[in-house]
């Protein structure tokens, strides 16, 4: 059997579940999501599909024109009998329903325009493809999204949060007996996450053959699928080696031999696995404040952009590919930064010299 990397496993599990989720969509979904494979990430056209499902389970119980046909019997054509009133009205129903397993799902602004995008991106598919006539969907607007204040560790509060995942004294007695044996790993993610901003995906992502010490350097692979390498400064580097020397003692599991950071099973340690693991210690170090991997990499992103000033470095070492996207990210630095130079320009000294009085007087 060939070798398969990580992203390569994670590929094929997107796949088989993106099958699965075909199976209770109209047969042309498959058409859709085949037609879309060479432009988008597995991840992507996974997200899309679940959302086409809420999407078409609504029209079977709520439009006209598919109250009487299954699903599995609906044909595109059907795609033609959809008016902008009836996305707007699905867009209404995303905000608050049921799912099939009674569970209630809640969508905010960013939920609701991730499947008004996916019923874009189908109807747009057949659409340029003239397989449809109409496309209400591309009169439909997107909700306007809220800007949202960064939420981020302060200095004093990442120092804490360190010193918490070294001590571990402030841990429940539960979480105690199993920090001496992650100890070292935690404080090793932790450290790389806050010293270099990457993303928890591309954390987990990491093989062993991808950490070069010699030249401080791990390579990574961001989304969409480009490799590149990050460099870490030193306190990372002391991190990451002694987890290392504790990691090539450890023999993983089958399948998990070239991951660097493993789990208690001695497998690769997942997304789900770092985000709960953040939360703990998080907790520890300030309640007001919901930190999650994410937060950490804004905490980096907002240190270097105020050390640096320079928003292009800030994007390309985060792996955004349009600066606008840091740009409104750390708007709210800027705006410090315009307060702060409000006084530091002064037209006229108001202020009289001391001696300025008695040399009038001796003057005069």
């Amino acid at each position: 059997m060939p070798h398969r990397t990580y992203y390569d496993q994670l590929k094929i599990d997107n796949d088989v579940k993106i099958r699965n989720i075909l199976s209770e969509l109209p047969p042309f979904c498959v058409r859709y999501i085949m037609g879309i494979e060479q432009n988008t990430s597995s991840r992507t056209r996974l997200a899309y599909v679940y959302d086409l499902r809420v999407f078409f389970h609504y029209l079977n119980e709520n439009h006209k024109e598919f109250l009487d046909i299954p699903i599995s019997e609906q044909t595109v054509s059907l795609l033609d009998k959809i008016t902008p009133s009836d996305i707007q009205l699905f867009i209404e129903f995303c905000k608050y329903y049921s799912s099939a397993s009674d569970k209630e799902r809640v969508n905010g602004e960013r939920g609701i325009m991730r499947k008004l995008s996916a019923v874009k991106s189908m109807y747009n598919y057949f659409y340029r493809m003239e397989i449809i006539t109409n496309n209400p969907a591309a009169i439909v607007m997107m909700p306007k999204l809220r800007s949202k204040e960064i939420v981020r560790l302060d200095s004093e509060e990442v120092t804490e949060l360190l010193d918490e995942v070294e001590s571990g004294d402030h841990l429940t007695k539960a979480q105690k007996s199993f920090h001496s044996k992650t100890k070292v790993r935690d404080l090793a993610i932790l450290t790389l996450l806050l010293g270099t901003g990457i993303r928890v995906s591309e954390c987990v992502g990491i093989d062993l053959m991808d950490v070069d010490f010699k030249n401080h350097g791990i390579r990574i692979r961001r989304k969409g699928g480009n490799e590149v390498v990050i460099y870490f400064g030193d306190e990372v580097e002391s991190a990451l080696k002694e987890y290392h020397e504790e990691r090539m003692l450890i023999i993983a599991s089958a399948g998990n031999e070239d991951a660097f950071f493993l789990s208690l099973q001695k497998k690769r340690i997942g997304v789900r696995s770092v985000e709960l693991l953040v939360k703990k210690y998080a907790k520890l170090v300030t309640q007001l404040k919901n930190i999650t991997p994410h937060k950490l990499r804004s905490t980096y992103g907002t240190t270097l952009y105020k050390e640096t000033g320079d928003i292009y470095l800030v994007a390309d070492v985060l792996g955004h590919k349009d600066v606008n996207t840091t740009k409104k990210h750390y708007a709210a630095i800027d705006e410090e930064r315009r307060k702060y130079a409000r006084d530091k320009v002064i037209l006229r000294n108001t202020k009289q010299h001391p001696d300025a009085d008695t040399a009038s007087d001796s003057g005069s």
